[in-house]
């Protein structure tokens, strides 16, 4: 099954980074996903994102306002989908 990512942000380096920190990690972790760079307003808003730039994992805001390194996000989300996107 594909994963689906998102990362939501304006645009902006932070969110650049992320989406290939994210990019990187999915690599390491050989995961089958689908990684998206999102720049919508609305849907940050509807999120009700604080921070940005914002990961989302199937359908769930999952964390924002940070830029981890590509191990840490493969840490992360091998955890993350361990438990089933519960965080």
């Amino acid at each position: 099954m594909t994963v689906k990512i998102r990362i939501l942000g304006p645009g902006c380096f932070r969110c650049q980074a992320l989406y290939e920190n994210t990019l990187m990690a999915v690599d390491e972790l050989g995961l089958d996903a689908e990684v998206v760079k999102v720049e919508d307003i609305a849907e940050m808003l509807t999120r009700r994102m604080i921070g940005s730039p914002g990961l989302v994992v199937d359908d769930k805001l999952v964390m924002e306002g940070n830029v981890p390194t590509p191990h840490t996000l493969a840490e992360f989300l091998s955890e993350l989908l361990a438990s089933g996107t519960d965080a």
